[in-house]
């Protein structure tokens, strides 16, 4: 499950080109970690991406 709980960061899709410039369809994953964190005063088990992490969207529950 490549999507945060917080922001909703999830998937996203491009195109990969080789040297030749052949085209070929890639996706790029969010950073995403499972963490217990404090949600409405409970602690609880969530998905959340590093950014949300890092810049104190969550409340991790000791």
């Amino acid at each position: 499950m490549a999507k945060c709980d917080v922001c909703g960061k999830s998937l996203k899709f491009g195109i990969q080109i080789s040297h030749s410039h052949r085209r070929s369809n890639r996706s790029w994953k969010p950073n995403v970690r499972r963490v217990k964190a404090i949600v409405d005063g409970s602690p609880k088990r969530i998905h959340a991406c590093t950014r949300c992490l890092r810049s104190g969207k969550v409340t991790r529950a000791v």
